[in-house]
């Protein structure tokens, strides 16, 4: 079972009433207004992450769903040429989305991806459904990806998660970007208290 993340509180005079939670790499950050007393804030940041935690495992398939959301994605994107044996989570890859090896079907799934929206989890299987059956990135191989029509889209996100820690640290600024990658949720503080909580 993976480890509780670290949680980080921001105040900022600027918020007024909305209080914000999101992950960057392995910690929490909750943002609340700076007005809030230590008793609306431990109470606010408790329900941030209960809330954000829900919302990363509806967003988090388990592995026979994440089987069978590769077998559909098959069928329909490319022909049901290719089948899976496996498809899994794996902690292990820091560098890479995902990774096949065609000699045994299986399919390797960073579980960096969790709490990213569905169609770009779709996308790397995708990707690696294709791999499966072409070998390296050549035009055929790119053929079939296109397939699937989030794939630019995807890409850029992608893209745009692995660039934000070199942008946050060239430009000496904390971005939400990295947050954002994986998951934001807000909420009102009309009366200081969560929601539930009244």
């Amino acid at each position: 079972m993976p480890a509780t993340p670290e949680v980080e509180v921001r105040r900022s005079s600027r918020r007024r009433r909305t209080v914000s939670a999101y992950r960057e790499q392995d910690k929490t950050v909750v943002l609340v207004p700076a007005k809030f007393t230590p008793e609306q804030e431990e109470r606010w940041v408790q329900h941030m992450v209960r809330r954000l935690a829900k919302r990363e495992q509806r967003r988090s398939p388990s592995e026979p769903e994440l089987y069978q959301r590769a077998a559909e994605l098959a069928r329909r994107y490319l022909d049901g040429a290719v089948r899976p044996h496996s498809v899994r989570w794996v902690d292990n890859q820091r560098t890479r989305w995902g990774s096949c090896t065609p000699a045994d079907g299986t399919i390797r799934v960073s579980r960096r991806l969790v709490g990213m929206p569905s169609w770009v989890l779709d996308y790397v299987l995708v990707h690696e459904l294709a791999h499966l059956l072409v070998p390296g990135h050549g035009a055929d191989f790119w053929e079939l990806v296109q397939r699937y029509p989030r794939t630019e889209r995807a890409r850029g996100y992608l893209e745009g998660v692995a660039a934000a820690p070199r942008l946050h640290s060239s430009w000496g600024t904390r971005l939400d970007a990295a947050g954002t990658a994986t998951d934001t949720t807000h909420a009102s503080a009309n009366g200081h208290d969560p929601p539930g909580d009244r």
